[in-house]
């Protein structure tokens, strides 16, 4: 479910750029530091101090001049040093409940992807007869697929493995058009091909907003507002409004996709032949794939299973609240996740689903992100420097109604998300907004959500996310048409979240 693991592909150009900003901000995350120390700011000293502190950080973060996760790190130990939080309050958050959600469900996704059982649905899914050799339902079935991989692995997971099926597609397509023409074509000469890998992109990015576990931000925002706001958002009641909104945003793509890039030709000839052979040549399925199946559904049937306890028996039946109080949706991840250790592959060779070797591949850089993120919000409620920040902001920007914050938090959200990491740009935003909503007087619940999601919106540069990276490092993608359909998207997206948060948070008691 991370979204900042390393752009798999970069141009020239593009390595140049990315040295130049690291360059840059390896320079002036020190100096603004320093810069906010030494101004005479209204703030008592631990608050001050935290403003330099966080000052540099965000610098970091942005410009990435040393990896995002050590910059979290450092700026956890540089806190403790600074007299702004002890180390039991500072290192608690690296341990906090989210924490091991993150670990757990991260190990669920390392099995379906190392075993190839995401693969076997793809090729399942994209062989259904409905979907055939149109070039319409095909766009809209990998956006699809995209999006509902992505609800349970990262986005990251999803393009990587999706880029090469489309990638044979576009192939087969040539080699059937060849064969038909006896003309050689080539699938970079199609608008069609930018299509379908930006569908791949956008859809595994869109795709995460529906669950909790869908995307980092989700969970950065879950747990900020549980601890500032003492709202604890269910794994049922954030897909109660994430799904609405995925759905509304995946359609939103497919329609604009479809009229910028039209396609090339009217049926993709010799499509079905090439799914129908790669499907062929995965085999039955194997134990391994058989056990990741069951430690998946286990997962997803636990997390779901508060909501059928409360409408059979009620919310406040005994069995419910016991539920709530026993089986967190942290304590079913870590329960499923440790299936993939006790159920076997070969009992004679003692080999399991999972070998700890496979399982040290997950991203513990976000999860030391995460960590850092929680006790600087922390921090910065405990301090005051949020209090402070809300209501300089406010006045500052004259935004006090509830759905004015909420729509610029979408758009810092999403604003921030195209310069660095969803999960960095969710850390930075969350705090502020909701400080700047309680300086308002308006509930912070609809603000924080809009920036948590707004963070996962960034379609328009190849460095937004690394989906858009792994797209445009097929050669299929020209850089032109990245940002004309991200600059759309972006614009479209703000008011899907808008307008869902509008309608969704009053129905669903968020407000």
């Amino acid at each position: 479910m991370t979204d900042d693991e390393p752009h798999p592909t970069t141009s020239s150009a593009e390595a140049r750029f990315e040295r130049w900003r690291g360059t840059v901000g390896f320079v002036l995350g020190p100096l603004g530091g320093v810069a906010v120390w030494l101004w005479p700011l209204p703030l008592a000293g631990p608050a001050h101090a935290l403003a330099a502190l966080v000052t540099w950080v965000v610098i970091f973060w942005i410009t990435e001049p040393i990896p995002i996760p050590a910059t979290a790190l450092l700026a956890a130990a540089a806190a403790i040093v600074l007299g702004i939080g002890s180390a039991k309050e500072v290192f608690a958050s690296f341990a906090h409940p989210i924490i091991f959600l993150f670990i757990g469900s991260f190990l669920l996704a390392e099995a379906m992807v190392l075993h190839g059982l995401d693969r076997r649905i793809a090729f399942w899914i994209l062989a259904r007869p409905w979907v055939g050799e149109s070039p319409t339902r095909i766009l809209f079935a990998m956006g699809a697929l995209s999006a509902a991989l992505s609800l349970w692995i990262s986005n990251t997971a999803t393009t990587a493995m999706l880029v090469p099926i489309a990638g044979g597609l576009l192939t087969a397509l040539a080699a059937a058009q060849r064969r038909r023409s006896g003309r050689a074509v080539s699938p970079s000469d199609w608008r069609y091909s930018s299509a379908l890998l930006l569908m791949v992109a956008y859809g595994a990015s869109v795709g995460g907003l529906g669950t909790l576990i869908g995307t980092p931000p989700n969970l950065i925002g879950k747990g900020l507002i549980a601890d500032q706001l003492g709202r604890d958002i269910g794994f049922v009641e954030w897909m109660g409004f994430g799904l609405p909104i995925v759905a509304v945003t995946l359609l939103g793509v497919f329609i604009l996709l479809s009229l910028l890039y039209r396609p090339d030709t009217g049926s993709l000839f010799g499509v079905a032949a090439h799914l129908a052979e790669e499907r062929a040549a995965l085999g039955p399925w194997r134990p391994a794939e058989w056990n990741a199946a069951i430690a998946f559904g286990a997962a997803v049937s636990l997390w779901l299973l508060p909501a059928g306890l409360a409408l059979v028996w009620g919310a406040s039946a005994p069995i419910t609240r016991w539920y709530d109080a026993h089986v967190s949706e942290s304590v079913v991840a870590l329960l499923a996740a440790g299936l993939l250790f006790v159920l076997p592959v070969d009992w004679s060779a003692r080999r399991f689903t999972l070998s700890w070797e496979e399982a040290e591949r997950i991203d513990w850089g976000t999860i030391l992100l995460f960590g850092s993120g929680l006790a600087l919000g922390e921090l910065m409620f405990k301090t005051g420097l949020a209090e402070a920040i809300g209501q300089g902001a406010s006045a500052a920007l004259r935004v006090d109604g509830l759905w004015e914050i909420t729509g610029f938090a979408i758009a810092l959200g999403i604003l921030l998300s195209e310069l660095t990491s969803n999960t960095a740009s969710a850390t930075m935003v969350i705090p502020v907004v909701i400080a700047i909503a309680q300086a308002a007087g308006v509930s912070a619940l609809p603000p924080a959500l809009g920036a948590c999601l707004g963070a996962s919106f960034g379609f328009m540069l190849p460095i937004s996310t690394p989906p858009n990276a792994i797209v445009y490092g097929s050669g299929l993608v020209p850089i032109g048409r990245m940002i004309r359909a991200g600059i759309l998207l972006d614009v479209f997206g703000f008011f899907v979240l808008w307008g869902g948060l509008r309608l969704l948070c009053p129905l669903l008691g968020l407000v």
